[in-house]
């Protein structure tokens, strides 16, 4: 009973999109240098050669300066111009044009002249902001933190495929604070510059995390044992360091200065950590619920989450496999 509700949850979850890591935010940053004139640093999401259909889009009596210099970094494509607006950005609006067709945000930072930042987060509800508002401040980066996990459907599916394998509360609860403390740690590691991983390969590392809880799933339903069902909190503390680097690269993505890391970095895993516990505590709720109507499923209802689990894991491993 409590494995349909884990597929139950699994499978409204997917109904958000296939597709992970969409979620990686944009970054937009204008730093005014003279009186109207900004150094502009647009920071596009892209998955290999592919990127996503959003842009800038300025007030009319704004103007480039050309077209700048473009750079494909892992992840993104960087456009570094300069961008002339008559009479400053103060009360105008700047919008991404295609933002609202999609699942993720831009971070839009803009730094004026008297020493002012102010912050905004665009997403595809909101995507204008007028400059001159208020400003987000931190509480921003726990919003991407929130939204990075809830959104990562590839995160949230390896942590499903933990549920399915723990059964007792006590071992449940050292898998996840196991999963917590190793994301936590190279999140931080790789936010800090400690380590640069190759973004390519750790996502096609994580999508294999995804596929070997397949067959565990499977050998868990059946009554067979393993490392991962006897020692759950391991196997979640080795992925977890992996996972902590896809992380990385969502709160990389957003174009931090030096002096703003220390709080980004802990608002962003706090935002994280929300929205994990959350999915846990929705999907316990859920199991819990319809293990009380008493009601008996076929056994093909039962193994489906290691074969929804396996086959996903294995799509996004040849997937990114085949972009690197």
């Amino acid at each position: 009973m409590r494995r349909l509700a884990l597929v139950l949850a699994l499978l409204s979850g997917l109904s958000l999109r296939v597709e992970a890591h969409e979620s990686r935010p944009g970054f937009l940053e204008l730093r005014e240098v003279a009186p109207g004139r900004y150094e502009l640093l647009w920071k596009q999401p892209a998955l290999g050669d592919l990127r996503l259909k959003i842009n800038p889009a300025f007030p009319e009596d704004c103007s480039l300066e050309g077209m700048g210099d473009q750079q494909m970094i892992p992840g993104a494509l960087l456009w570094r111009t300069a961008l002339v607006c008559e009479g400053g950005l103060s009360g105008k609006t700047i919008s991404i044009v295609g933002l609202d067709a999609t699942l993720t945000d831009v971070l839009l930072r803009v730094h004026h002249a008297n020493g002012i930042t102010e912050t905004h987060l665009l997403k595809p509800v909101s995507p204008s902001a007028v400059i001159g508002g208020e400003s987000q401040g931190p509480g921003v980066y726990v919003t991407l933190g929130i939204e990075h996990i809830v959104l990562g459907v590839d995160h949230l599916l390896f942590v499903l495929g933990l549920l399915l394998i723990v059964e007792r509360r006590r071992s449940l609860v050292k898998t996840i604070t196991a999963f917590t403390i190793a994301h936590s740690i190279t999140l931080a590691a790789a936010t800090l510059g400690y380590v640069e991983p190759p973004g390519p390969p750790i996502e096609a590392a994580i999508a294999a995390s995804i596929l070997f809880l397949g067959p565990e799933i499977l050998r868990a339903r059946n009554g067979g044992t393993s490392f991962t069902i006897r020692k759950p909190w391991i196997v979640a503390f080795v992925f977890g360091l992996l996972h902590g680097f896809g992380f990385a690269s969502a709160l990389s993505a957003a174009g931090l200065p030096p002096g703003d890391v220390p709080l980004a970095l802990v608002s962003f895993n706090v935002g994280v950590e929300i929205g994990q516990l959350a999915f846990v505590a929705l999907v316990l709720s859920l199991a819990r619920g319809l293990r009380g109507l008493g009601l008996r499923w076929p056994r093909p209802m039962e193994i489906l989450p290691a074969y929804v689990v396996g086959g996903l894991g294995a799509f996004w491993m040849i997937q990114r496999v085949s972009l690197m």
